[in-house]
């Protein structure tokens, strides 16, 4: 039987959302549709306005997402994440999701020209290339792309490359990912990258170029795309030195 909605300090539109929120993130699954105003209008015993008003905040919060001509649906809410060194498999997890992979090209052949620089090897050198898509409760979150110096890790293609590859790196090759340097972009999912995260062609996406050290040496090269929608990083930052608080 539908909560009550009645007259009092409450308006009715904040009582109707309270409810809609609580199914969204208690009840429904993300993608999953909710009711139509229509029905919603007559199991609360509402107008289309208040039911409009709590569907457009809830819309505006990001719990809710329209699509024209098919109805509101439950949004994916984005994995955030804080910006530090670690693997997806343990960054998921540690935020409480369960992460999965897909493993989609596993291969031993020559690398591109940016990442011959970024690894220090030698032109016409092989290295191990490894693309993945990465989810989070299956939901897909991004895609890496990484080259991997071969020399450092004999054999790393004929492990499960779907698990953390810091880890195996770290147990199997005593070969400790210790510090990245890491630049973000903001542009446009391509065709193919659109197709793999389950979005259009041309959306946001965050592109991550990561350049990881053992040590002194450069061992890993990585280029990453994620879903904006669905991934968020934060960080904290502090002035370099105290400052004393003053005009100018």
């Amino acid at each position: 039987m539908a909560e009550r909605i009645t007259e009092g300090a409450v308006p009715k539109h904040e009582q109707l959302r309270r409810i809609l929120l609580e199914l969204a993130t208690g009840h429904m699954q993300p993608g999953a549709a909710i009711p139509s105003e229509r029905q919603l209008i007559a199991e609360y015993g509402v107008s289309r306005i208040t039911v409009r008003e709590a569907l457009g905040q809830l819309v505006n919060e990001g719990y809710l997402t329209r699509v024209r001509g098919k109805g509101t649906f439950v949004a994916h809410r984005p994995v955030q994440s804080t910006l530090h060194l670690a693997s997806f498999t343990e960054e998921m997890r540690a935020l409480g999701h369960v992460p999965t992979t897909v493993v989609l090209v596993r291969e031993e052949a020559v690398p591109p020209t940016d990442t011959v620089a970024a690894l220090h090897v030698d032109e016409g050198a092989t290295a191990f290339h490894v693309k993945r898509l990465r989810l989070a409760d299956g939901v897909p979150v991004s895609i890496d792309d990484a080259w991997f110096v071969r020399d450092l890790m004999p054999g790393l293609l004929d492990h499960d490359l779907s698990r953390s590859i810091y880890s195996l790196v770290a147990d199997r090759y005593d070969t400790p990912i210790d510090r990245a340097q890491q630049t973000v972009a903001a542009d446009p999912a391509s065709d193919d990258v659109a197709t793999l995260l389950g979005t259009r062609t041309g959306s946001p996406v965050l592109v991550f170029d990561r350049v990881s050290f053992s040590g002194d040496r450069a061992v890993e090269h990585t280029r990453s795309w994620y879903r904006s929608d669905r991934y968020r990083v934060q960080m904290e930052v502090r002035a370099s030195e105290p400052r004393a608080v003053g005009r100018t």
